[in-house]
């Protein structure tokens, strides 16, 4: 018999899982940490941020994370739905349990033991506690090494991260997912006095003095690819022009704070503090 935990006080459930318990996964770092659990097998659909493996591409969408339907939810006859604080929106998820589907809500903290909460909260909702165990302390001596490696490396550069993934190009603040990375890089994020995304006037943006640009793939080539960045009225006055030190990555990797934390912060580090050219 199924049994729920109530979390935080939130209205988020724990589902004491049977193996045989079909899963909907929502959030890119959720479904990473499913199949780095091994329980891929018992996906019956991601959202559309879930974008690695590759082998989760292969699998039934049930579309945007923040804009779920439960027509689409319960269409999958999935048992269990487990996904971040940016599942929704809240009434959707009001009307799955309602429905019988339980919801597991994991923390999105952006750090080392945001990732290490994600991956036991998920292990103790399918009932891999032992599984998640094993994972989480690869995790942590990965983490370890990588920590060692970015205190080697020089300097403390100024790193602006640009979003462009649609409407304006923005940049990142205090308290998001970009910020974290660019401190867990060694780096300093050049825009401070505000939290989360805003645009940023050319005046401001020379003013900031970056060493750095830091944006996602997909960013990039809705800018116009290098070209059309290295064009956009202000970053050619500043020092990450004069030096063409743009950094470009995967936006899952670099912002999903996934099992993969520690490929993405030596990846970062490596770019924005060695050496040019």
């Amino acid at each position: 018999m199924r049994r729920y935990l109530s979390l935080l006080g939130a209205c988020t459930f724990v589902l004491s899982a049977h193996a045989s318990d079909t899963v909907v996964s929502v959030g890119g770092a959720v479904t990473e940490i499913v199949y780095a659990l091994g329980a891929e097998g018992r996906l019956a659909a991601v959202d559309t941020t879930s974008m690695f493996p590759k082998a989760a591409l292969a699998l039934p969408r049930i579309g945007y994370q923040r804009q779920l339907s439960a027509e689409g939810l319960l269409s999958t006859q999935a048992r269990l739905l487990i996904g971040t604080p940016e599942a929704g929106p809240p009434t959707v998820l009001t009307q799955v349990r309602n429905a019988g589907m339980s919801v597991t809500i994991v923390s999105n903290d952006h750090s080392a033991d945001g990732v290490r909460s994600r991956i036991r909260a998920i292990g103790t909702a399918l009932g891999l506690d032992e599984h998640a165990k094993k994972l989480e302390a690869r995790f942590a001596g990965e983490w370890s090494r990588v920590q060692s490696e970015v205190m080697a490396l020089p300097g403390k550069p100024r790193v602006i991260f640009i979003l462009a993934h649609a409407g304006p190009p923005m940049v990142a603040g205090l308290g998001t997912a970009a910020d974290s990375m660019i401190r867990l890089a060694g780096a300093e994020n050049a825009v401070q006095g505000f939290e989360g995304y805003r645009p940023l006037t050319p005046e401001a943006l020379v003013e900031a003095a970056p060493d750095a640009f830091v944006i996602t793939r997909e960013g990039l080539e809705a800018l116009g690819g290098e070209q059309g960045f290295w064009a956009k009225p202000g970053i050619a006055l500043t020092p990450a022009a004069k030096s063409k030190r743009l950094v470009t990555m995967d936006a899952l990797l670099l912002l999903g704070f996934g099992p993969r934390l520690p490929q993405a912060v030596r990846e970062l580090a490596r770019a924005v503090r060695g050496p040019t050219g």
